[in-house]
């Protein structure tokens, strides 16, 4: 489980396609510490495990299932990517609630300096839509961020300097793809809903079927 906080920009530094996926090298430094083979971390907001540690790197297996529901297939040599370890039981939760999980991926369609903060709109599957609320919660390539404001399936974001300076949304441009993780409460409340109303339904055709 994960805060949304980014510890660390690490780089890509190698690829390996395999049948079963991908290995990917990151190189890094500040999570380098107390990180053991076996540990999870966050990468772009995707839930790895370290199968091999250097000096200055970390090594992660991939599967298929990852790549196709996020922006791992795009991934290039030199990419920058956001870095969180999984929390602790004594971690404050900064952010919110992030799995690691990623649920689909989205395109950047305009990012706009208001002088030192930064506004970003991201376009998503509308399939999706009801999973956002204005002021709720979103993973951004493993990024807490608030939801300002929804146009359809348009998020609108507000970047603060600290947030902008510290990750990966510094190098990002307009087409980009992001990996998107949607609040796991709104997920498991949309379930709930959904079973009632199945439910509901069933109940009722019963009754007059009877």
């Amino acid at each position: 489980m994960f805060t949304g906080l980014i510890e660390e920009v690490g780089k890509i530094s190698a690829i390996n396609k395999r049948n079963d996926g991908l290995k990917i090298k990151v190189k890094c430094n500040k999570i380098l510490d107390d990180i053991k083979l076996g540990d999870s971390v966050a990468v772009n907001g995707v839930c790895l495990t370290v199968v091999n540690i250097d000096k200055n790197s970390l090594d992660f297996e991939v599967s298929n299932e990852t790549i196709k529901r996020s922006n791992f297939k795009f991934l290039k040599i030199n990419e920058y990517v956001n870095l969180e370890r999984a929390m602790t039981p004594s971690s404050r939760l900064g952010g919110h609630i992030v799995q690691g999980h990623v649920d689909t991926t989205g395109e950047i369609t305009s990012i706009t300096n208001l002088g030192q903060h930064t506004n970003i709109k991201i376009r998503f599957s509308s399939e999706y839509d009801y999973l956002v609320i204005e002021k709720g919660s979103i993973a951004i390539d493993g990024i807490s961020l608030t939801i300002n404001y929804i146009n359809e399936n348009v998020i609108d974001l507000n970047i603060i300097p600290h947030t902008w300076e510290n990750t990966n949304l510094k190098y990002g441009k307009v087409g980009n793809i992001v990996n998107i993780e949607f609040d796991i409460l709104g997920k498991y409340v949309a379930k709930m809903l959904n079973l009632g109303k199945q439910k509901e339904d069933k109940l009722k055709n019963l009754l007059e079927n009877w």
